[in-house]
């Protein structure tokens, strides 16, 4: 009975031991990810949408959206795309708002395109490519928090876009530490169902 258990014992060893390891290096990639700003000339700028008040960006929302109009502002792509949409009890769209913002900080309307649908990364950048494919281009600047860029460039790809990530440095998550590794726990267990995904 002993030489018996002892292999299946082994096993488990082993399985449990493969899933730590492979947690692990995700979590690893999600924060070296995040360090990383890819920014070049592309098609457009993606603004990740974030939570709105009241027609109003969240702190959170205005970090992406002010990044995302510093890339627009440096010439690296002609157009700025805002994504979000409209949450339970809302009456407008986070794109919506992230256009006004952007409009206010010297964004001609006609630079500007709306995704204004999508509730979900996954929703949104279906939208995006939608977008893009009408255009015939496909080369994106992605712009959200550090926690994000891995998974966000995951999905970007699967949907047939080329994208370049190019996260915020000064997101209000960024500054607690807290809140910066329950975002990227969060992301190690999302990142393996987007490699799933796409490969599916």
């Amino acid at each position: 009975m002993r030489s018996r258990r002892l292999p299946l014992r082994r096993l488990l060893a082993i399985a449990m031991l493969l899933v730590v390891t492979g947690w692990v290096a995700t979590v690893a990639a999600v924060v070296v990810r995040g360090r990383e700003d890819q920014a070049q000339p592309a098609d457009a700028i993606v603004v990740l949408g974030a939570a709105q008040y009241v027609g109003r960006p969240s702190p959170v929302l205005r970090a992406r959206l002010d990044h995302g109009i510093d890339l627009w502002k440096r010439g690296l792509a002609a157009q700025l795309i805002v994504t979000g949409g409209t949450g339970p009890g809302d009456t407008t769209s986070e794109a919506a708002v992230g256009r006004r913002y952007a409009i206010k900080q010297g964004v001609p309307a006609s630079a500007i395109l709306l995704e204004a649908r999508g509730r979900t990364t996954s929703e949104s950048m279906r939208g995006v490519a939608a977008l893009m494919r009408g255009r015939k281009q496909r080369r994106v600047i992605l712009v959200s928090d550090p926690f994000h860029m891995l998974r966000l460039g995951l999905v970007a790809r699967r949907f047939g876009l080329t994208g370049y990530t190019s996260p915020t440095r000064t997101s209000p998550i960024s500054a607690n530490r807290a809140s910066v590794w329950s975002y990227v726990l969060a992301e190690s267990v999302k990142v393996p169902v987007a490699i799933l995904t796409e490969r599916g």
